[in-house]
């Protein structure tokens, strides 16, 4: 599902119109339908409630009319109070206002502080209240009469319904620009934005839900269009029922460079992990006096031990060793728990300019990088770097909060610049692709933010990648799956008590629920 912005969602719009040849009346009347719809899954009673729409001036506002219309026909009683004179209204808005007026839709002038006053009381009466003020187009924060009608209808106990976006929120950001309803549900139309996906403006939306409102799918297939929402259907291919005669061959053989002492936990979460999603063998090097930790933690695992420093870090002398390891491998995980000891950065440093297998690149493999970001440019195989907004930070040599108020221009750059697969952890994983196009991921949870958790993905992406020969969907599918997971422990266990460990177990039944898509 694409994620657009104004001006992409104006440009959509316009094809339909003028292109296609979709009246912009009818787009109109199938948004206030669909809205209604959704409405009805809610309030299926809707004689009994008491509706109030705020409309604005324009299409938002137009839209709200066709609700109106609509929940008349079907018994409701509802009241709009109009934020604009009548005349005012322009376009396919007032072609839908005089429909309504003569509907007998009752429809109230709101248009001046003094007439704002006289007809608001209906909010404190209304059980639901749609808000239609604003759409995509607002850049600027709201003042005056539409900031008070927006301070109204946020003190009123009402459940409130958004039409496309929550008025006061710009639709291309993610950021608060003044004040805001806070609704209960929003009914997007046609597409989801950007301002539905991300806090803090995310926060105003609730609930989500997608109107179709009859524009060909087509017009969403442009390749202009580069942000765009993971969905189960995307992901479902990936867990089609085995073959037969399949063999461990079949599924890929995992290397994983990982541990150093005291840091062994991460070598373990890593391998567990891609054997839980189907990888045919899995091997890790690691410090030699890591090794019998490692090896009893799993017996499936195979171990190899590598030149370690004093400190128990895997040394720069490992490398000849390294290389003949990653021979015959189908993909490599390097970095989880390795430590930022300079003869293990001068390792990793060497390293990436020689692999010739995928290799997924997280934690300390990323920190060992941060001083010279340009060594990945020179991997012959393809990369996926895994970083949370820190260790970004350190990739790009910016802060924290930059990264996350930037991270929609930030991480397709970098994956670009780079030639690379950027996965940026966090609430709402960003999956950027070497080409510019971006994915968000929508599964997931705040008790998957524990130590850990990051190690169990860069397993499941190694795994992935070692068995699907689409490089790209298999990255989508380990990062959705890893949310999935999450979600299954959270409601069995409790965000609170959610653990690292906790998503391995869950990954069973959550790769069932996948593969019962399948036939």
């Amino acid at each position: 599902m694409k994620i657009l912005t104004s001006a992409e969602m104006r440009e959509v719009d316009r094809i339909a119109i003028e292109e296609v040849g979709i009246p912009g009346p009818v787009l109109m009347e199938n948004a206030g339908r669909g809205i209604v719809d959704v409405l009805l899954t809610r309030f299926p009673r809707v004689e009994r409630e008491r509706v109030v729409v705020v409309a604005g001036r324009g299409n938002n506002g137009g839209d709200g009319l066709v609700v109106a219309r609509h929940l008349r026909n079907r018994g409701g009683n509802p009241v709009v109070l109009l934020l604009a004179a009548k005349e005012e209204v322009k376009g396919d808005a007032a072609l839908n206002l005089a429909v309504a007026e003569k509907s007998g839709v009752d429809v109230r002038d709101a248009s001046t502080d003094l007439c704002w006053k006289k007809v608001r009381p209906a909010l404190a009466e209304a059980t639901v209240i749609i808000d239609a003020i604003f759409g995509t187009g607002l850049t600027k924060p709201a003042e005056g009469l539409f900031a008070e009608a927006i301070g109204d209808i946020n003190k009123a106990s009402g459940f409130k319904i958004a039409v496309d976006i929550p008025s006061g929120l710009s639709s291309d950001t993610f950021k608060v620009i003044g004040p805001a309803v806070k609704a209960d549900l929003t009914v997007t139309l046609a597409a989801p934005k950007v301002v539905h996906i991300f806090p803090p403006a995310q926060e105003s939306v609730g609930d989500l839900v997608c109107a179709d409102i009859g524009m060909p799918p087509s017009l969403f297939e442009n390749e202009s269009l580069r942000l765009e929402m993971v969905e189960k259907k995307d992901v479902s291919p990936f867990f089609r029922k085995r073959k037969r005669d399949a063999h461990k061959g079949s599924y890929g053989h995992v290397f994983i460079l990982s541990g150093s002492l005291g840091k062994t936990g991460a070598a373990v979460m890593v391998a567990k992990a891609a054997y839980r999603t189907g990888a045919g063998l899995v091997t890790v090097g690691t410090p030699a006096g890591c090794v019998p930790i490692i090896a009893k933690s799993m017996v499936e695992l195979m171990t190899e031990p590598l030149t370690e420093t004093k400190e128990k870090t895997l040394s720069a002398e490992a490398l000849p060793r390294i290389m003949g390891l990653l021979e015959g491998k189908y993909a490599a995980v390097i970095g989880p728990g390795i430590s930022t000891h300079p003869s293990t950065a001068d390792l990793v440093r060497s390293l990436i300019p020689r692999l010739k297998i995928p290799a997924v690149i997280d934690a300390d493999g990323l920190n060992d990088l941060a001083e010279d970001p340009s060594l990945l440019k020179k991997a012959s195989a393809p990369l996926v770097l895994t970083p949370h907004p820190g260790e970004f930070a350190r990739l790009t040599g910016r802060t924290t909060q930059e990264v996350l108020d930037g991270r929609l221009e930030l991480v397709p750059r970098f994956a670009r610049e780079h030639a690379l697969y950027l996965v940026l952890k966090g609430y709402r994983t960003l999956i950027a692709a070497p080409d510019g196009r971006v994915f968000v991921n929508p599964t997931g949870n705040p008790g998957m933010a524990t130590g850990g958790s990051g190690d169990v993905l860069s397993g499941m992406i190694a795994s992935f990648i070692g068995q699907e020969p689409d490089f790209l969907g298999a990255i989508l599918a380990a990062v959705y799956l890893h949310g999935l997971s999450g979600d299954l422990a959270a409601a069995r266990l409790s965000e609170r008590a959610l653990i690292a460990g906790d998503i391995i177990r869950f990954l069973p039944p959550a790769i069932k629920s996948l593969e019962s898509g399948q036939s």
